[in-house]
């Protein structure tokens, strides 16, 4: 396979830009910290408490500690501070009610629009609450743009390949990940024999992996070996929040719960610590595909 490029846009940091960080739980906030800081850039890191795991480092960042309840009154913080451009990076759990929100009386104006996408799901959740952001002048980047080489490749990644049998996997696992996508229901699903046996939902990534773990004692997957997690991004998908990502710990669950490997959509995933995360994969024997968009299997 050849390496693949990133058919998402991307939008140009000049120099004088000033860019604020919303993190959630993971690694993706500090991947993005790292990339910025790499080129000669401090950001504002506002961490949601609870969900980010940020230490004070003034060499580095500037750092904001938040409430999830209080993000609705950020934007004049953002506007003092100086702030152009806006990633979100991260988890986010939970979802707090409506009632618990603290918001500002502009904000009012927008609320319409927030209670429709708040009953739709994330998907319109987020393309509101990036729409909310940027009608206050901000431009919202995805961590794609920002750090552009965490993004997977069009290719396999280790030394372990998917065999025959995995490449049916990957296709089942990846049509039913396509259907829960569309849903707004989730991200990944895993297939074993070339039949889909576990689909993600609420519970994340992990919580899916956890799951699949059980099944291996289920009377139809006894005895069955190998099997494939697939990841991709929602059609549709606003891809400047909450692309696909995997790291070190999807590694170390997915060989606990005996699959062969992992394949993700290239260019709109994530692999967080790149090197490590792929060291792993060859040190439990499992392989790492990214796989084109679009292309089938």
């Amino acid at each position: 396979m050849t390496a693949s490029t990133n058919k998402a846009s991307f939008h140009h940091l000049g120099p004088e830009a000033k860019v604020a960080i919303i993190a959630g739980s993971g690694m993706l906030p500090h991947s993005v910290v790292d990339a910025l800081q790499a080129s000669a850039r401090r950001p504002l890191v506002v961490a949601i408490e609870g969900e980010a795991t940020f230490d004070p480092a003034p060499d580095r960042y500037d750092l904001l500690p938040v409430k999830l309840e209080h993000v609705g009154l950020l934007m004049p913080r953002l506007k003092r501070e100086g702030v152009t451009h806006l990633v979100m990076a991260g988890g986010i759990r939970r979802r707090p009610p409506l009632t618990s929100l603290r918001i500002r009386p502009k904000v009012l104006l927008f609320l319409p629009k927030l209670l429709w996408a708040y009953a739709r799901g994330d998907d319109d959740l987020l393309s509101t609450l990036i729409g909310w952001v940027e009608s206050h002048g901000i431009i919202v980047v995805g961590a794609h743009e920002v750090a552009p080489e965490l993004l997977a490749p069009d290719q396999v990644m280790t030394r372990a390949k998917p065999t025959a049998a995995d490449e049916k996997d990957i296709s089942a696992a990846l049509e039913a990940a396509r259907a829960i996508g569309r849903l707004d229901i989730g991200q990944a699903a895993i297939a074993v024999g070339g039949r889909v046996v576990a689909l993600e939902g609420i519970e994340g990534t992990d919580g899916l992996l956890e799951r699949m773990k059980d099944l291996r004692s289920h009377g139809r997957l006894a005895g069955k070996k190998r099997g494939v997690l697939v990841k991709c991004a929602k059609p549709g998908q606003e891809s400047r929040a909450d692309l696909p990502s995997i790291g070190r710990r999807t590694v170390v669950d997915a060989h606990a719960a005996g699959l062969a490997g992992i394949a993700v959509e290239a260019g709109r995933s994530f692999i967080l610590e790149t090197g490590e995360t792929v060291r792993l994969a060859n040190e439990l024997g499992l392989f790492l595909l990214g796989y084109e968009e679009g292309r089938e299997r």
